[in-house]
């Protein structure tokens, strides 16, 4: 028998209710940027670049400014999240006063060859704090609180990931099966698809990859979206591939590759920041049995440390 393929109406994320706050900003730009075409990248770069001068200029003052038109001005307010060019700007001044208040710090330089190790430390620890504050600033709470909903009721999670975002996928679920939840995290793509095939109504299925268009992981999502299961993609390019078969869209910050840091390094930090919200709140709607399936899990693997002390 033929599965019903889900409308797409229901597929689609939902929008947010209200523009992305001025701290978000510079986030969604380094997200997007590389998704948009070359005359709006001007336009996204120019005013992440310099937010407090761009603020102070009409639509036709950056259109000048970028060399680009006052359609494509308006069209990147609205890739970035916003109605119009009027909040942009609004945004524009409101980043451009925690910038001069020192709450929103510049990205520092990549990290080079011959960099003492003290600076790869401190050059790590604010790449680190820059990329979850982009992910908590730029994620969609709604969505977040749609995908916990699903999560929670689920008969049973099925979760992709290939590479390093396999690990990720790995600990979101070793997480819901310590609160009781039925969890299974697939890397081999060919078992992914298998058991993307006996998901049902009622069901659920994660993808998570950072660039949005990985076909092994895109793959067994479709098949667990058109067999009827709520589908959520985690992703660091919301416009990407994956989200087509998601009903639920969770944005990260977009990793900045360099040479000594490939781009799975810090994609993952931001993945493990959603996923470790998506097991709060489930274990906030589910704390009647999640809280004892937590005590009864750290039970065991206290009495198993007891047990291989030494002398015992």
């Amino acid at each position: 028998m033929t599965e019903t393929v889900k409308e797409t109406s229901e597929s689609a994320p939902v929008p947010p209710t209200t523009p992305p706050p001025p701290a978000a900003l510079a986030a969604k730009v380094r997200t997007l940027v590389p998704t948009m075409t070359r005359s709006m990248q001007r336009v996204a770069e120019a005013v992440a670049a310099d937010p407090a001068a761009c603020a102070a200029l009409t639509v036709t003052g950056l259109a000048e400014r970028t060399g680009t038109s006052e359609a494509t001005v308006v069209r990147t307010a609205r890739v970035l999240g916003y109605p119009g060019y009027r909040d942009l700007r609004l945004a524009l001044a409101g980043l451009a006063a925690q910038q001069q208040s020192g709450r929103a710090p510049a990205v520092t330089a990549d990290i080079a060859v011959d960099d003492p190790l003290h600076e790869v430390v401190a050059k790590l620890a604010h790449d680190e704090r820059q990329t979850l504050a982009d992910t908590a600033d730029a994620l969609d709470i709604q969505q977040l609180a749609a995908a916990v909903a699903a999560l929670a009721s689920a008969r049973r999670i099925d979760i992709y990931g290939i590479g390093a975002s396999a690990l990720v996928g790995q600990d979101l679920a070793q997480k819901l099966l310590r609160i009781g939840l039925i969890a299974h995290a697939h890397s081999d793509p060919h078992l992914a698809v298998t058991n993307a095939v006996q998901l049902r109504g009622g069901d659920a299925a994660v993808a998570i990859t950072d660039s949005g268009a990985t076909g092994d992981v895109i793959e067994p999502l479709r098949v667990a979206f058109e067999h009827g299961a709520t589908t959520i993609a985690m992703t660091g390019r919301p416009d990407g591939p994956v989200t087509q078969y998601a009903d639920h869209v969770l944005t990260t910050s977009k990793a900045r590759e360099s040479e000594l840091r490939p781009a799975a390094m810090s994609s993952r930090t931001s993945q493990l920041l959603v996923v470790d919200c998506l097991f709060i709140g489930v274990a906030q709607r589910t704390y009647d049995t999640a809280g004892p399936a937590l005590s009864a899990s750290y039970e065991a693997l206290a009495h198993r440390r007891s047990a291989r002390a030494p002398g015992r």
